[in-house]
């Protein structure tokens, strides 16, 4: 997934990638992050908790997170919006759906 999105976004954006979260909130600290995609699904910690942690940080509170994931379930985006997520985009996606959602917040 990391690959399709690095595609996709990589003609028009700097696309970082980082594939489990402490790596995700070091990044967010070192680098000028516009928006993060976060996937619920992550060894050792969920999406979820990245997000509901990085939503408890000051500087992070505006961070626009888009939550990309196979749970599609109503109660899945009830679990994201609880979470924090700005969005939630479900896989699989179009090439042009993603590139909307990541435009209306950079």
């Amino acid at each position: 997934m990391q690959k399709t999105i690095q595609k996709i976004l990589g003609h028009t954006y700097r696309v970082l990638s980082v594939d489990n979260a402490l790596d995700a909130l070091n990044t967010i600290y070192n680098e000028n992050i516009s928006v993060m995609l976060l996937d619920v699904s992550m060894p050792d910690i969920d999406g979820l908790e990245v997000c509901r942690t990085i939503r408890s940080l000051p500087q992070f509170v505006g961070l626009p997170i888009i939550m990309v994931t196979a749970r599609d379930k109503a109660f899945d985006r009830v679990q994201g919006k609880m979470a924090g997520a700005t969005e939630y985009l479900t896989k699989p996606f179009s090439p042009e759906t993603l590139l909307e959602i990541v435009e209306r917040y950079v």
